[in-house]
């Protein structure tokens, strides 16, 4: 199921996780590190890939709408498991 949250959001979330995290969110789904980045909003595209999101531009960093939450799951989860829990709007 795709869900859409601002760019800003999805690089806060980025922003607040552990160091480390974005090797053990790739080694427990079994990707590239370069991928989970990607993700984030990198884009090296010649050692990890898209990964199901598209952005459009527009207020607080744009839309973006992320077609696969895998990753973002994963994420939310290692900041809850941090004790850091993050306020996302409903799309």
């Amino acid at each position: 199921m795709a869900k859409t949250i601002t760019f800003n959001e999805l690089r806060d979330i980025k922003d607040r996780l552990p160091d480390g995290s974005m090797h053990c969110i790739a080694d427990e789904l079994g990707i590239n590190v370069e991928t989970v980045r990607n993700y984030f909003g990198g884009y090296n595209y010649k050692d990890g890939k898209s990964c199901g999101l598209h952005i459009e531009p527009g207020p607080n960093g744009g839309i973006v709408v992320l077609s696969d939450t895998t990753i973002l799951e994963r994420a939310l989860k290692m900041l809850e498991e941090e004790g850091d829990s993050v306020p996302m709007a409903e799309a």
